[in-house]
């Protein structure tokens, strides 16, 4: 059973870098020649991290999201590390509420993501006007946070479907005999 848990917690993080890096590699494309709409996409790559630390915290160590999340920080000339930082310390509040979250219906988990999202928007864009870093204009970063959180339940729904990701059984336990 400890090698089978194991197993499962090494594909999940597997699937998760896999994810990640087809993500950042498609933003890295060209595929776009149009300039950019009102509407700009929403945040895959916060989507599906998110999507698992509510569901399976155990999949995801803080070194994976952080690994991740520099990545794309120096790919896209992001300032390196702030994302990372604001990230971390968003997945961190929601593993602390996984355990809560998982008995909670659907509707409560979305609304938990949907605060640490604007959360996280927000504190992006006080930290940007503090530094007097040039940053886009408020409707973009509101249209990309609104995508992002109306697009949720679609990701969450993707790795449920399409990738088996679902929230930890009432006693399951992992390689370490912790209670999930």
């Amino acid at each position: 059973m400890a090698e089978t848990s194991a197993l499962r917690g090494w594909r999940g993080q597997l699937t998760f870098v896999l994810l990640a890096l087809a993500i950042i590699t498609l933003r890295l494309l060209p595929l776009n020649t149009v300039p950019p709409g009102p509407v700009v996409p929403p945040d895959l790559l916060l989507q599906i991290t998110l999507v698992f630390v509510t569901r399976r915290p155990d999949y995801l160590p803080v070194t994976t999201i952080a690994a991740i999340f520099l990545l794309g920080d120096l790919l896209f000339q992001n300032p390196p590390g702030l994302e990372v930082a604001l990230v971390i310390v968003l997945t961190e509040a929601m593993r602390r509420r996984a355990a809560r979250l998982r008995e909670a219906p659907f509707w409560i988990e979305w609304m938990t993501v949907t605060f640490g999202i604007v959360l996280l928007v927000f504190a992006r864009r006080a930290v940007f006007a503090l530094l007097s870093v040039p940053q886009p204009g408020l409707s973009a970063h509101l249209s990309q946070m609104v995508m992002t959180i109306l697009c949720y339940p679609i990701a969450v729904g993707i790795m449920y479907f399409g990738f088996g990701l679902r929230r930890p059984a009432a006693g399951e336990v992992n390689a370490m005999g912790q209670r999930l």
